[in-house]
């Protein structure tokens, strides 16, 4: 088998997709624009080859590296980046590669497009907030008028809470549009009253679910990036039965074929008319690729596994080995700022939670905006042991 995967040293942690991949007999072929002597050593041993490009963004260059693997080493099986970033471009290298083990590039916009979400949700059966794409103020404000503020905006096809606002009355409404509204499509909804939760795993060639996990976000990526906040969240011990059952149907609409996936829904806090009572379950987005930073990690010592094994056997065998019913925990991540002083400093937290934390590690800058500068991972086997976890990290002075 000829596996291309698209940047396999960013983040630092995806080699281990590359190093299971290998392990099973793989001819693993990466491509980036970082030179090879700047690869880590865990990168290179992780890969049967390497190509750099000038640019990853140059189509061109992409398109040549992945020309000279299938003439090197024959029909290619996968490209994968495991990157949302990346995702468009992989379905076009497949198109043009004729590779059929993922999406091509006339299927991708049904995984990056939040107005093609929302229907992919409608087919699986959940509820989804109301929408509209706000291209004129008029439009906007008469959707207001209906569902009432606040609402949110985004862009249509974005990462993340790069340019996303809660608008909470009109002249905020008006600053949207005639300050801040770009030459992009962008998506309006209605404000949910709710927990954002995720619905995440590894699902085989027939878009069945392999393995799965829930993680549980107190704050919104909006809220973080936008007030500046620490960033919270962790995996679930258990995994919740109402939430997997929408998961499995959305991933069933979608088509999902293996992919390593992250959706998200909300746990409303408030009952809405059309969309449920306190406690239901709401279609948010769709993510086909690994969750972020390092949530793979923590679904590994959350569930005692490796995703990136089962990830890869699933690639290879499309079904996995592996025992999946070891010992589970509360893993949380806690992100701290650079600009904030805190009670507890990281070496007060290292010494309390010395046998609980399994990382501790700082950020690349990149990452920060969304996740923190200083972060700790740590493994609890309460939901009170977590919480004290984390009023020891968030302590201020």
């Amino acid at each position: 088998m000829n596996f291309i995967f698209i940047s396999p040293h960013f983040p630092k942690t995806y080699y281990q997709f590359c190093q299971e991949l290998k392990n099973n007999g793989v001819n693993v072929l990466g491509i980036a624009s970082d030179w090879y002597d700047g690869l880590s050593n865990e990168v290179k041993n992780s890969l049967t080859e390497y190509y750099q490009v000038n640019n990853m963004e140059n189509y061109d260059d992409m398109y040549r590296a992945v020309a000279y693997f299938a003439s090197k080493y024959g029909k290619i099986d996968f490209i994968e980046s495991n990157n949302e970033y990346w995702l468009e471009q992989d379905a076009r290298l497949r198109s043009d590669f004729n590779v059929t083990t993922g999406k091509k590039e006339h299927e991708i916009l049904f995984f990056k497009s939040k107005e093609a979400m929302k229907q992919g949700y409608h087919k699986a059966g959940v509820p989804v907030a109301r929408y509209i794409i706000p291209s004129t103020y008029e439009l906007g404000l008469e959707f207001v008028n209906e569902v009432g503020y606040p609402v949110i905006v985004k862009p249509d096809n974005g990462v993340g809470a790069y340019n996303t606002y809660k608008i909470t009355n009109e002249e905020e409404l008006k600053a949207f549009y005639f300050e801040h509204f770009p030459d992009i499509k962008y998506i309006m909804e209605e404000f949910i009253q709710g927990d954002l939760i995720s619905f995440d795993g590894i699902t085989n060639g027939d878009a069945e679910v392999i393995f799965s996990s829930n993680e549980v976000f107190p704050d919104p990526v909006m809220n973080i990036v936008n007030e500046h906040l620490d960033c919270k969240y962790y995996c679930n011990k258990e995994m919740p039965k109402d939430l997997e059952e929408a998961g499995k149907k959305v991933l069933k609409a979608f088509d999902a074929k293996y992919r390593y996936f992250h959706l998200e829904f909300f746990r409303l806090t408030k009952g809405k008319k059309g969309l449920g009572k306190k406690g239901d379950i709401v279609g948010l987005e769709v993510n086909m690729r690994s969750p972020g930073g390092y949530t793979p990690d923590m679904i590994n010592y959350s569930k005692s596994v490796s995703t990136y094994k089962i990830w890869a056997d699933v690639m290879t065998y499309n079904s996995t080995l592996q025992d999946l019913n070891k010992d589970k925990y509360f893993c949380v991540y806690y992100g701290r700022r650079d600009d904030k002083h805190y009670v507890m400093s990281t070496q007060d937290i290292r010494n309390k939670y010395w046998d609980k934390i399994k990382v501790t590690d700082r950020l690349p800058d990149v990452l920060s905006g969304a996740m923190g500068n200083d972060f700790f991972i740590a493994n609890c086997s309460t939901k009170e042991e977590m919480e004290e976890f984390i009023s020891d990290c968030s302590k201020l002075v």
